[in-house]
Formats: C-alpha cells, sequence, structure tokens
C-alpha cells in the first residue's frame, strides 16, 4: 500500500528532475558561451540609488522602499484576480462583488498615495 502511493509521486519527482537539469543545464552553457566583458556601467548601482558594495549604514534615499513598497501592495492585487477570475463562475455574485468591494478599498489607497504625492519622484 505505501508503495502504491509513493508510485503516484513519481510524475512530480520526474518533473522536478527534468527542472532542475535543464535549469543548470541552460546556466550552464549561458555561462560558458556568454561574453564575460565587465565594465563601469554594467557593475553601477542599478535600481535602489546607492552603491552595493559600499559602507551598510550610509544613507540613503527612502523613496526607493516607498515605491517599492507601493509595487508589492499592487502586485498583490493581480495575484489575488487570477484565482478569482478563474473560479468566478463557482462564486457567483457573493465572490462578484466581494472582489470589487477589495479592488475599491485597493484604488481608495492607491488614490490616496497618488494625492499625498508618494508616487512623484523629484
Amino acid at each position: 500500500m505505501p508503495q502504491e502511493m509513493l508510485v503516484e509521486y513519481l510524475p512530480i519527482l520526474l518533473f522536478l528532475g527534468i527542472a532542475i537539469v535543464l535549469s543548470a543545464l541552460m546556466v550552464g552553457v549561458s555561462f560558458v558561451l556568454g561574453p564575460q566583458r565587465p565594465d563601469a556601467e554594467k557593475n553601477s548601482a542599478y535600481e535602489c540609488g546607492f552603491e552595493a558594495y559600499d559602507d551598510a549604514r550610509a544613507r540613503f534615499d527612502v523613496r526607493f522602499y516607498l515605491v517599492s513598497i507601493l509595487f508589492i501592495i499592487f502586485d498583490l492585487e493581480v495575484a489575488f484576480l487570477f484565482p478569482w477570475a478563474v473560479t468566478l463562475g463557482d462564486i457567483g455574485m457573493f465572490g462578484f462583488w466581494s472582489m470589487m468591494v477589495f479592488l475599491g478599498i485597493l484604488t481608495v489607497g492607491f488614490i490616496y498615495e497618488w494625492k499625498k504625492g508618494a508616487l512623484e519622484w523629484e
């Protein structure tokens, strides 16, 4: 009986094994065949606004973190929209209006952040 249950996991293990081998192969091939020419532009700070290999206690602009937190909040909204859209036929009008309330609250929050100037980068 336990061996029969383990056989059901074989496709998952095969999929995992193939995924690991293919991803390692792709990374290895790109490392071997890709050009390795680092320069000052490629090693410069990207998106965060401060040097990556500098003193950890250096001052930096907090606005980047505010924008990134706002992005995460509104990105999660999209993550909730996909399962909702898939099951919309099953959950009926209650599910529809529940999501409309959720989207309304997020829209009010977005408008508030917009009016406060949190999305302005001067």
